[in-house]
């Protein structure tokens, strides 16, 4: 699966004919429904993603600071880091990509959440969040820094992108349950899981 993200970022399926246009419009609307779900179903339910969103999340928890503000911090040295081996066409469109992000969800951040039910929570966040970071992803950029992080320590060790993400998730979510309880935790993977495989049926070979 994480190959196939690999791919995405670096392939010659980016350096294809599609516009820059086009690809501003797509990754707006991908980083617009990844706020929806973190604001309208996530957040306010306790459940968390993987990667620098579910961290940012924790973090928004913890501090009381705006969670679109910490994705924002906490992807830039990321994605500076990941300049050279990935390019500056994907550079830009990510930075594009956490900005709308950022100002989306400040802007939804009053708004209460659609459902409490943890089922509609766990299906319809995990299917708009799978969404919106696969048509990122699609189409360029990245909303992900733990992704450019694993992709830059894949290539000096033996280690793979996927199983870098998986330890990486895996203190995530560990942590989720000393900060919202076991519960929540296991609703967050859950949710997880629904996004990833959202995400695999959006990212395809080109």
């Amino acid at each position: 699966m994480y190959w196939k993200r690999y791919r995405h970022y670096i392939n010659d399926y980016r350096e294809s004919d599609i516009s820059i246009y086009k690809r501003s419009c797509f990754i707006c609307l991908g980083a617009l429904l990844v706020a929806v779900s973190l604001q309208l179903f996530l957040i306010k339910n306790y459940v968390i993603d993987g990667g620098i969103i579910g961290i940012g999340i924790i973090l928004s928890h913890i501090t009381g600071l705006q969670v679109g503000l910490l994705l924002l911090v906490l992807n830039i040295p990321f994605f500076i880091l990941g300049y050279t081996f990935l390019g500056k066409r994907f550079v830009i469109l990510s930075f594009y990509a956490i900005f709308v992000l950022t100002f989306a969800t400040n802007l939804l951040e009053p708004f209460p959440p659609i459902t409490d039910n943890p089922i509609l929570v766990i299906i319809f966040g995990g299917i708009t969040l799978g969404l919106g970071v696969g048509t990122t992803i699609l189409y360029g950029g990245s909303l992900d820094g733990t992704e450019v992080m694993a992709i830059l320590f894949s290539r000096r060790s033996r280690i793979t992108i996927g199983q870098c993400v998986l330890i990486c998730n895996f203190f995530i979510f560990g942590s989720a349950i000393f900060i919202y309880g076991l519960k929540a935790a296991i609703f967050s993977l859950a949710t997880f899981l629904v996004a990833y495989k959202t995400i695999d049926l959006i990212v395809r070979e080109k």
